[in-house]
């Protein structure tokens, strides 16, 4: 029997608003909450992301051990639609830090606006 369900995933940033607008744009979900805390509800509403004000936040460095990345998010994408995913991550601010060597590894690598490492996984 287990002693907990998984409940939101939280992530420090400077600007809760912000990095929620940029996941929501990412997930096509909703977004809603107050000056310190926000949250995005994926479309099904099922999963949800939620950005804490964090006053001295320091950006995670990938890779690196000094600032390490602590955790990471993985979404999944066919493969066929992996290159338009990207474009428009890009344009939602996502900064690419690492390719899927010509489509022999099965995910990138990206920081969003704050920093916090995702991938796009090749479904």
């Amino acid at each position: 029997m287990a002693i907990a369900t998984l409940g939101v995933t939280v992530l420090d940033c400077p600007d809760p608003w912000a990095l929620a607008q940029f996941y929501a744009g990412v997930l096509g979900g909703s977004v809603d909450g107050r000056d310190d805390w926000v949250e995005v509800a994926t479309p099904d509403g099922v999963r949800r992301l939620a950005f804490q004000l964090s006053p001295g936040y320091v950006p995670p460095q990938w890779p690196s051990l000094e600032h390490g990345q602590q955790l990471h998010l993985d979404f999944d994408v066919e493969r066929s639609r992996l290159d338009e995913a990207e474009s428009r991550l890009l344009e939602l601010g996502a900064r690419l830090v690492r390719g899927d060597d010509g489509g022999r590894e099965n995910f990138r690598v990206y920081l969003d606006p704050v920093g916090h490492p995702f991938c796009l996984c090749a479904c």
